[in-house]
């Protein structure tokens, strides 16, 4: 029996429902008690069975506060479909169940609003606008979900609905404002709508790493880096370093001295400091880096193997005889026999390639600490350049030495040209790292001629600024 109503309640039928009712009036209340993980009104409010749905509720009330294994409601369900007509029905009948919350931490009014059904979440807002202001897991509220689903309308709507200055500026436990997730998100629209119609948005505020949302655009590589950077610094945004606000953790009083919060609030604790950030990112990079250097030195070294073992023209197949004019031994390069000078060029920059792309790979698996550093990283990269235009040039002289033997200098006027390119653009790379050697030297002396007066020493300098730490 109870098995039939679920079944009735996929389907929808009203009839089916009464019938099974008739045969026996405690069907429903045994649904609330079942092992069931889901009651039928569960079933027909996510099925979107509006009818089914109303009889229900007219025959037992009590069934829209049930909620099913994941401690969601019939609400839940039909909010997360956008079922506006059955939402209208249970909220009418148990308006409470707007503040329920499920496993995750989520109200019906954060599921509209995730799922993108405005004109359930506008409903729902008018009946219980309070549901808003509950937290998800980690802080998050409403308008953090919205950010992080991308939906703008519901953003908008909920932003219009309740004008809260507090509410708009709220952060999660990472310190993160709506501004900063649609920052980090790049969603432009987000911000143009943030920065334009939210007057009390604070754009300036900063999270737990002590970033403002400049802040977080400066240290991302993002193709619509100067649209956004557009949009925040035309409604005042500023990075911290611009605004001089302390580091979270780091007070200042008004005598000017720092008072540091190491251990004192437990709120403080497993937030990253802009500096250890930073080192993240420069292992992170150097990650990459390393990586992206392992695939090509491996490559390399796999190409200049099978040509050494396998070179250009191929090998004789035969001892050569007494009379032959060519003296060779089986298994010998025949580009070695006719073209000598030609083959020892190509062996010669094949194996500085093979040699060179071996190097990388041994430094990138000695595990050596100094090669997370850039200047190390660097090395490895101009040790790649070197591997990769000593393959350039083998395969020059492969292909001379296949095409006409080195008999004639004119088919090979083709690949010099393309040589030639290839060496200008490798010059053209040096001389851009060498230029921004030397802007970064001058920069360097410059800075260096500003600190040449008298700095004050450490001690002036802690009597000036005393530093108490809490």
């Amino acid at each position: 029996m109870e098995r039939s109503v679920y079944e009735a309640a996929v389907e929808g039928s009203v009839e089916s429902l009464l019938k099974l009712l008739q045969e026996d009036a405690l069907l429903l209340d045994r649904s609330m008690v079942s092992c069931y993980s889901e009651t039928p009104l569960h079933i027909a409010s996510m099925l979107g069975h509006e009818n089914f749905v109303r009889e229900i509720l007219s025959r037992k009330p009590e069934l829209a506060g049930e909620l099913d294994s994941r401690r969601s409601s019939a609400l839940h369900l039909a909010a997360a479909k956008g079922h506006l007509g059955i939402v209208l029905k249970l909220v009418s009948v148990n308006p409470k169940m707007c503040c329920a919350c499920d496993r995750d931490g989520k109200n019906p009014l954060h599921v509209a609003a995730m799922k993108g059904h405005v004109n359930v979440l506008r409903e729902l807002v008018q009946v219980r606008p309070k549901a808003c202001r509950i937290l998800m897991d980690r802080g998050e509220t409403i308008l953090h979900a919205c950010v992080n689903y991308n939906q703008l309308e519901c953003l908008k709507l909920l932003v219009e609905t309740l004008n809260d200055h507090e509410f708009v500026n709220s952060k999660d436990d990472d310190g993160n404002t709506i501004l900063h997730l649609a920052v980090i998100d790049k969603q432009i629209e987000t911000i143009k709508f943030l920065t334009d119609s939210c007057t009390t948005l604070e754009v300036n505020a900063v999270n737990a790493n002590g970033f403002t949302a400049l802040d977080i655009l400066a240290r991302r590589k993002l193709d619509v880096n100067w649209t956004i950077g557009e949009l925040l610094r035309c409604a005042g945004a500023r990075s911290q370093k611009e605004t001089g606000q302390p580091a979270p953790g780091i007070t200042q009083t008004p005598t000017g001295s720092i008072i540091t919060s190491h251990s004192g609030d437990p709120s403080n604790q497993g937030r990253e400091r802009p500096e250890k950030v930073r080192k993240k990112q420069e292992d992170e990079w150097s990650e990459k880096k390393s990586n992206a250097l392992m695939v090509v030195a491996s490559l390399i070294a796999t190409m200049a193997f099978q040509a050494a073992l396998n070179p250009p023209g191929g090998v004789w197949q035969d001892d050569s005889q007494a009379n032959d004019t060519s003296p060779h031994d089986a298994g010998s390069s025949i580009m070695l026999t006719n073209v000598e000078t030609v083959y020892y060029l190509f062996f010669g920059f094949n194996t500085t390639g093979f040699v060179a792309s071996l190097s990388i790979i041994l430094l990138l698996i000695s595990g050596i600490p100094f090669f997370k550093r850039r200047f190390f990283m660097w090395i490895l990269t101009v040790i790649t350049w070197v591997a990769i235009s000593a393959m350039a040039v083998a395969y020059l002289f492969g292909v001379v030495g296949i095409t006409n033997s080195g008999n004639s200098v004119a088919p090979q006027c083709g690949f010099l040209y393309v040589m030639d390119g290839w060496i200008g653009l490798i010059g053209i790379l040096i001389l851009a790292h060498i230029v921004r050697l030397m802007v970064k030297m001058i920069i360097f002396f410059l800075k260096l001629m500003k600190r040449s007066p008298r700095q004050p020493s450490s001690s002036d300098a802690h009597a000036a600024h005393p530093i108490h730490t809490v």
